[in-house]
């Protein structure tokens, strides 16, 4: 339900190749870390956002969304499940085409506002897992 295979394939292939990374730092041990990476080999552009603002994988970080001076297509988002929904808002705000939500994050509230501003948006799936299969 929030994460059907065309919605998917659209965020994964069609709308864009800059990916906001919400909660990605320089910590190795960290999902968003290992994910960032499979996305860059992928083909994908990945923005650090972080309140440090760290450099991780070559690419400049900013402490938020607000601050990232260019476009963003896909805001993933790597936060505490009770956080999530406010990056969501964040994501509409700043013109991105969809959010994509890890594996056990669900807001439904914000699913529902995120489809409603026009994005795409997948819940509880992880794109490196998903990136591969498209084949």
């Amino acid at each position: 339900m929030y994460g059907d295979e065309a919605t998917i394939r659209r965020i994964l292939t069609e709308l864009g190749d800059t990916w906001a990374v919400v909660g990605l730092s320089t910590n190795r041990s960290r999902a968003a870390y290992g994910v960032a990476q499979v996305l860059q080999r992928f083909g994908k552009r990945i923005v650090p956002v972080h309140p440090k603002a760290e450099t991780v994988h070559g690419e400049r970080g900013y402490a938020s969304l607000a601050d990232i001076p260019f476009e963003v297509d896909v805001v993933d988002v790597f936060v505490n499940g009770e956080l999530a929904g406010a990056v969501a808002d964040e994501a509409v705000t700043k013109g991105a085409r969809a959010v994509w939500f890890q594996l056990g994050v669900v807001d439904e509230a914000a699913f529902e506002r995120t489809r409603a501003a026009g994005l795409d948006m997948v819940m509880d799936r992880c794109p490196a897992i998903e990136i591969p299969l498209l084949g």
